[in-house]
Order: structure tokens, then sequence, then C-alpha cells
């Protein structure tokens, strides 16, 4: 009952985790494609990895760092819930609470400071205040995604703390009696003789000799 209860969690961690993948995987194709339009946007002037003169695109940045972070702790995720082992879980757990914790100051920064953008420094490439007129424009949908995301790294905390309570899986051999034991099994005995091989089949004869054949043969005569 506890194995089955453990493959159940360690499946179900397996698919919650992967939304987070999804998540972080969207949001570097994001910064990807932000990043080719600027780019394009910068025309004759040096690429914006070089050159002490170009605008640092930090919200670009900020983002594909996110989404690299995201894939990050996915990988984690799904190597803790592979292994189950507790270390790895309690790292995965500590990675997820960090998030959250992040997410959590900035949401509360937004809400309760009416000057929020002051602590963000200028986006020069536009794409920050295209984001907050997205939001503003589509804010019940916004709010759903964003409370669905952090209902499901609460979760992946919810199911991480009960695949550490169930622990690793614990492979036991049971034997019926001792001829069940494999040599390799028994190294310490000293006085251990393995079986020789033998092979099954039919009797072989040797060879008769020349009294026992005329015998024969003249029973045969008769």
């Amino acid at each position: 009952m506890t194995r089955m209860a453990r493959s159940c969690m360690q499946s179900l961690l397996k698919v919650v985790n992967s939304v987070i993948g999804m998540v972080g995987v969207a949001m570097i194709l994001y910064a990807l494609w932000m990043f080719r339009v600027w780019h394009k946007q910068m025309g004759p002037y040096p690429p914006p990895f070089f050159g002490p003169d170009a605008p640092a695109p930090w919200f670009i940045y900020a983002t594909l760092g996110l989404g690299i972070t995201l894939s990050i702790v996915t990988c984690s995720g799904h190597i803790a819930a592979e292994t189950a082992n507790g270390c790895c879980l309690y790292i995965y757990m500590v990675f997820v609470f960090l998030l959250l914790m992040i997410e959590a100051a900035v949401t509360v920064d937004v809400f309760l400071n009416r000057n929020w953008q002051e602590d963000f420094p200028e986006d020069t490439t536009g794409n920050f205040d295209e984001l907050k007129h997205f939001v503003k424009d589509n804010f019940d949908i916004c709010k759903w995604i964003g409370l669905s995301v952090v209902t499901v790294q609460g979760l992946t905390i919810l199911l991480a703390m009960i695949l550490k309570a169930l622990g690793p899986h614990q492979e036991r051999c049971y034997y019926e009696s001792d001829d069940d034991y494999m040599p390799d099994r028994v190294p310490l005995l000293k006085s251990y003789v393995p079986s020789s091989s033998y092979v099954v089949g039919d009797p072989m004869y040797g060879p008769k000799n020349d009294a026992w054949n005329i015998r024969i043969n003249s029973k045969v005569g008769r």
C-alpha cells in the first residue's frame, strides 16, 4: 500500500512540476522574441551584449533569467520525484519556496505601493510598459493565471512533503530457503564449494570385447 501511494505521489509531482516547466519555457521563448524585436530596433547600433553605450534591456534579461530558473527548478523537481530522496526533495522545496517569496514580495509592492514603478529601473525597450498595459486591459485573465501558477507551486511543495514523509523505495529480497542464496551473496563462507555442473543425456556404453560379440552371435544363430 505504501509503495502504491509513493508511486502515485511521484507521478502527481511530476505532472504538477511539468506545469512550472511549461511556464519557464514560455518565458524563455517570450524573452527571446523580445530580444529579437529589440535587436531589430537597434539598427546600426552595436549589439546589446557589447558596447558601453548600449542600453541594458533589464526586463528582457529578467524574463530570460526567470524562465531559466523555472526550468532548472523543474529539472530538479523531476529528479527529486524520480529518486524520492529526502535531500533532493528538501532542496526542491527550498527553491519553490524562494520563488513564492519573491512573487509575494513583488505582488505586495505592486498592490500596496502607489509609486511601485519607481522601484524598477527605466526600460529602454518599452516591453515593460507594453506588459503593464496588457495586464491592465486583461486584469481578470492575468489574475487567474497568476493565482493558478501560485497554486501549482504550493501544490508541488505539498506533494514533495508527502513524498518525503513516505520515504524512498526500499528494495527487499526474500528467500524461502538457504538454497536460494547465490554464491556471490555468501562470500564469507570459506568452506563453500560450488556444485559441479553436469549434463543429463543418454547413457554411454563402452566398447564390448570380442568374446562377448561371439557369444551374442552364437545365440542369435540358434
